[in-house]
């Protein structure tokens, strides 16, 4: 059996993909639920192992969660990056997949745990849960809103069994999926690269680099905190930021 089980729901895409990768290089067991594997995953990267299921069906994701736990032995670290991509009503569609699963999943799993070691919770969130991106609907904005206070709950009333719960944040990012279009787009990027404080867009890999750690052993005394992997954009008040545009356009 490998080293340590970890459980990821989503994740076949973006920092999600990064994460697996690097668990099955490190010998870990991976769990992987979502609708469809990555192309990768069908072709046996070792160590994970993909489980369909709709997070609609709360049957479906019980009798799961069993599966996973008999086959792959108990829980060290349980990761949750899924969103409403149906094609159902966005409202109900988004609380109940990002909020009504990720609740049941986390009190599923609570008692298969491996008590031995360094148990963790990671919710990835969105700046959506304290600004509004009006390219999404309001049934994303509160779901992410309603996932910090999560994340603030299970933190307190789990913390008796040693089950820490973190959330991480992203803002836009560059992955795989979007690499081209940002190449392609150099003006677009060359604006985000002027307006984010560290002068750069992140990448997936930054926001793996925090979920790693939130589930690591250096993170042991961290729970029920939030954080922001923007490279400090959202720092920037809404009037100082138009003014940095303002300059920018009439500089170039």
């Amino acid at each position: 059996m490998r080293s340590k089980h970890v459980v990821i729901v989503g994740g076949t895409r973006g920092s999600g993909r990064v994460l697996v990768r690097r668990f099955s290089e490190r010998y870990f067991a991976v769990s992987l639920l979502g609708r469809r594997p990555s192309p990768e995953v069908k072709h046996n990267l070792p160590g994970v192992f993909f489980y369909p299921v709709d997070l609609g069906d709360r049957e479906g994701i019980r009798r799961v969660v069993n599966q996973l736990v008999a086959e792959h032995g108990r829980i060290t670290s349980l990761i949750f990056y899924q969103r409403f991509r149906g094609s159902g009503e966005a409202w109900e569609g988004e609380l109940s997949i990002s909020l009504t699963a990720t609740k049941q999943i986390i009190e599923l799993c609570t008692e298969s745990f491996d008590e031995t070691g360094n148990m963790s919770v990671v919710i990835v969130g969105s700046a959506a849960s304290h600004l509004i991106h009006d390219e999404q609907p309001v049934g994303y904005h509160i779901a992410k809103a309603g996932l910090n206070q999560m994340v603030r709950y299970y933190a307190v009333t789990l913390g008796l069994r040693g089950i820490r719960v973190n959330c991480v944040s992203p803002a836009t990012l560059i992955k795989e999926e979007s690499a081209n279009y940002y190449a392609e787009q150099s003006e677009l990027r060359s604006m985000y690269e002027k307006i984010i404080p560290l002068r750069r867009m992140g990448k997936a890999e930054d926001v793996a680099d925090v979920i790693e750690f939130l589930c690591s052993d250096k993170a042991s005394y961290i729970t029920g905190q939030e954080i922001i992997v923007d490279g400090g954009l959202s720092l920037i008040g809404q009037s100082s930021l138009a003014q940095h545009l303002w300059v920018i356009d009439h500089l170039e």
